[in-house]
């Protein structure tokens, strides 16, 4: 199925996927009891939602912060031309500390979201690697003090 396409979910599919989303780890079992259908049907459910593209997978989340991992940060990227676009995302691409990287309207050409372990980590990851990319021309940082919300968005 195409990215585009719109899927329709019932009441049951709803229930399910904002179980699921707080902990994709629970049960079929417990799904089925919470919904009231068999765990046959629920797991017949969940294959059709990971096959129409709606799931795309689970995950473990690892707390950064007991990584050492404390400065969250959001690069505005200005490139000199549109066309570096491709060839500085590559570039982007290898830098672990890049988490996220979105193609923008407005001033910057990219954003960038980064984890570093500090300040100084923040600053040798600019001046030393993110600057230096041919094509971009600058960079304007913005540091997370804190994340107040955290969600996906609601089925």
């Amino acid at each position: 199925m195409k990215d585009t396409e719109i899927i329709q979910i019932d009441g049951i599919d709803k229930i399910l996927l904002n179980e699921l989303m707080k902990d994709a780890r629970v049960s079929i079992n417990l799904l089925s009891k919470q919904v009231g259908i068999s765990g046959a049907a629920v797991h017949q459910r969940l294959k059709k939602l990971e096959k129409s593209g709606l799931i795309q997978g689970s995950q473990i989340m690892i707390n950064p912060k007991k990584l050492g991992y404390t400065t969250l940060a959001f690069v505005g990227i200005y490139l000199d031309k549109a066309m570096n676009n491709p060839s500085a995302v590559a570039q982007l691409q290898k830098i672990n500390e890049v988490l996220e990287c979105h193609y923008t309207t407005g001033d910057w050409s990219v954003l960038v979201k980064i984890l570093c372990k500090d300040n100084e980590h923040l600053m040798n990851l600019l001046n030393n690697q993110i600057q230096k990319i041919a094509g971009i021309s600058r960079t304007e940082t913005f540091i997370s003090l804190d994340q107040q919300i955290a969600r996906q968005i609601k089925v």
